[in-house]
């Protein structure tokens, strides 16, 4: 299910905890979306009852990875992303980071890639003074969206 806007989301969030669901959120860019993105959000989803993916908004985008980006647009990322079967939620967020809405959702599981270190996952202060856990998940090597954009410009 897509929540355009996140705050939308809050009702279910509530929801989940009277049903002791545990969610599991993540973020990302999320354009084109790669074999190491499936398999970061396999093993997410593995961590808990529900996954929500929050994905940078396409001015987000733009501003992270520059010009030219994203070359899917959001609400096409969105969808993509909630027609996989490990995913139940996506929502978008459009500040420069999600602590905002990690703030507001408080996971019971946080995940990044491993790429991100102690103290510089954003909402790690807040999801573990709340009771949950960070889980950093090892990134598939070999797989980069900006190395597959690289690529075909190349072809």
């Amino acid at each position: 299910m897509i929540f355009a806007d996140w705050r939308e989301f809050l009702p279910e969030r509530a929801a989940l905890r009277r049903r002791g669901e545990r969610l599991v959120f993540t973020n990302g860019c999320f354009d084109l979306l790669h074999p190491g993105h499936i398999q970061t959000l396999e093993a997410a989803r593995a961590l808990g009852d529900r996954l929500i993916v929050a994905i940078n908004t396409d001015a987000g985008v733009r501003h992270a990875k520059g010009p030219g980006r994203p070359v899917v647009p959001e609400l096409e990322r969105a969808e993509v992303l909630d027609g996989l079967a490990m995913v139940d939620y996506v929502t978008l967020f459009g500040a420069d980071t999600p602590l905002e809405l990690i703030a507001a959702l408080l996971p019971d599981v946080l995940v990044k890639g491993a790429d991100w270190g102690p103290g510089q996952v954003v909402g790690e202060p807040e999801v573990l003074a709340a009771g949950g856990r960070v889980e950093r998940i090892p990134l598939a090597p070999g797989f980069s969206t900006t190395a597959l954009i690289a690529a075909a410009r190349q072809r």
